[in-house]
């Protein structure tokens, strides 16, 4: 992947969410500060600019950059905890909400792993996802299901990357919790959309009509 654009670990989750909302992203540079993506990076600056420290054979190391060029991902984790004794590392990744109802989270957590993966030679069997509203602790399996379908989803992000284009709006309840929703407008969208379509397709049974008279 060394001629194209390297894939932030950031972006994997926005496409596990919704591919427009990574295309708006990361191909137009479309961004909107809400009250949400504000309390998630006041978060992520507070975890960032923590100090590494040992406690209990434990080496905590935060915003540490990571990179698997094999993949053409780049970015930074939250925190790499190093068990002293056995050298195993694992990754934590710091979320403001809570756990969701799908793997976003999971996908851009595993990408980490890989990076590691890729730049260590050790192989990593578990990470951990910490939400604020919840104040716990999840730890996260790197199961071959879950390794499967984050490759799957760091190629659907480089090929949209290559393809610099944006795919329509499509309304879903999750929408609403989104940033961008007001500059994406998925219920107009789509609409408009739909009444794209239409006018494409009566185009064509006329013109159908016309060429068998």
């Amino acid at each position: 992947m060394d001629d194209e654009k390297l894939i932030p670990l950031s972006a994997l989750q926005h496409y596990a969410f919704c591919p427009r909302q990574c295309a708006l992203i990361h191909n137009e540079q479309v961004w909107a500060e809400n009250f949400l993506t504000a309390q998630g990076q006041q978060l992520h600056s507070r975890v960032d600019s923590g100090e590494p420290e040992t406690r209990k054979g434990i080496k905590f190391e935060r915003g540490v950059q990571v990179a698997a060029h094999s993949l053409g991902l780049t970015g930074k984790m939250d925190l790499l905890e190093k068990d002293l004794s056995t050298g195993q590392i694992t990754p934590v990744e710091y979320k403001r909400g809570k756990p969701k109802p799908s793997d976003w989270d999971e996908i851009q957590l595993c990408a980490q792993a890989l990076c590691l993966e890729e730049m260590t030679g050790q192989t990593i069997k578990e990470g951990a996802l910490w939400y604020h509203q919840t104040r716990h602790r999840h730890p996260v399996e790197f199961s071959e299901a879950l390794r499967q379908r984050t490759r799957e989803v760091i190629k659907d992000v480089a090929q949209l990357f290559v393809s610099g284009k944006t795919p329509p709006a499509r309304y879903e309840k999750k929408c609403n919790a989104c940033s961008l929703y007001d500059l994406c407008n998925p219920k107009i969208m789509q609409k408009d959309t739909s009444s794209q379509y239409l006018e494409r397709l009566f185009a064509e049974e006329n013109s159908d009509e016309e060429a068998s008279e």
